[in-house]
């Protein structure tokens, strides 16, 4: 399954940290940014996915996050 989320992630180095600890929770997952996309879109591809989880995790490192419709 793929679930795609819009974030406020602006910077590079911000996304790769994120990734990293995404896989740490996540670890046979595809994690990625679209950082050109205006709403710099966060895909997750796993088998299964917690959207709460990925939510809450970007939140506690001062980020916005939201399922995107």
């Amino acid at each position: 399954m793929i679930e795609v989320f819009k974030t406020n992630v602006q910077e590079v180095e911000q996304s790769i940290m994120i990734v990293g600890k995404l896989l740490e929770h996540f670890p046979n997952s595809i994690v990625n940014f679209d950082l050109e996309d205006c709403d710099k879109i966060l895909r997750v591809h796993a088998s299964s996915i917690s959207n709460p989880k990925i939510i809450e995790l970007l939140n506690s490192y001062g980020f916005q996050c939201e399922v995107l419709l």
